[in-house]
């Protein structure tokens, strides 16, 4: 493997302290007892002691994770289906179609996304509030789930499926013990990135949601809008942990999942 030249290094380390200054300028004056981000005066926890006395907010912060663990995995169920449909395609136009509709809202603008979603609610009469934030985001969740399975489906040996068919394997089965292990590293994938798509969501839950209901996202812009708070840092920086924790939560389970034999592969 060829190694990275000095000037590449140099060049990483840049982008590494663009990306995570503000993030780390954040998280320190979070315990500022100044009240300020400016002059730090002494370290305190006050804005966290604060934060978590403030009743409406753990409120959000539930509702948010119910939407996320809710739409991640009612998402994650329909992608890896859709996934497996695409991939059982032959016509190969007809697949590329199907994977550009797929892929729409992917590269769509949220706010059209957004917009989208509002108009269709309205019409249909949905009110908006809980079930219009979770529809909507498993929506944009779906295609996320099929674009990080679909090349695992690719991977594997289309006769391991005969194989299985062969020796009287229902389709059930095939697909319980020899497709889903096999893409179960995609799948946790998909299921993860649905996952933080849906924490982090502003633009499309912003047009969705509706009096009495909101997300974290929805509630920090408001809250910066009135001015800035230090527990309006106090929150980020949990949310930040909180990314960390599923990110290397990721990392350990695809670990586990390499290290146990696949359908079909003999170790």
């Amino acid at each position: 493997m060829k190694k990275l030249s000095k000037w590449s290094i140099f060049y990483l380390c840049i982008v590494f302290v663009i990306l995570y200054a503000p993030i780390f300028y954040l998280i320190f004056y979070s315990f500022n007892s100044g009240g300020t981000m400016h002059d730090f005066d002494s370290f305190t926890l006050d804005w966290y002691k604060e934060l978590f006395q403030d009743t409406r907010l753990l409120v959000i912060v539930l509702n948010t994770i119910i939407i996320a663990l809710l739409s991640a995995a009612i998402s994650t169920i329909i992608g890896v289906l859709g996934a497996i449909s695409i991939s059982m395609i032959r016509k190969k136009g007809f697949r590329n179609s199907i994977l550009s509709l797929n892929n729409v809202l992917i590269v769509s603008p949220d706010v059209i996304i957004g917009a989208s979603f509002l108009i269709f609610f309205t019409i249909i009469g949905i009110k908006l509030g809980f079930f219009s934030v979770l529809l909507s985001h498993i929506a944009f969740s779906i295609p996320i789930v099929v674009i990080m399975v679909l090349p695992k489906l690719e991977e594997m040996s289309p006769t391991l499926v005969d194989a299985a068919l062969d020796l009287g394997a229902s389709w059930k089965d095939v697909l319980t013990k020899v497709i889903i292990p096999y893409i179960s590293q995609g799948i946790f994938a998909g299921f993860f990135m649905a996952l933080t798509y849906s924490l982090d969501d502003f633009a499309v839950t912003f047009f969705v949601t509706g009096n009495g209901f909101t997300t974290l996202s929805v509630e920090i812009y408001s809250l910066a809008r009135r001015g800035i708070s230090l527990n309006i840092n106090a929150l980020s920086t949990l949310l930040f942990l909180f990314t960390l924790l599923l990110v290397i939560g990721y990392y350990f389970i695809t670990k586990r999942v390499n290290k146990t034999p696949q359908a079909g592969v003999r170790k």
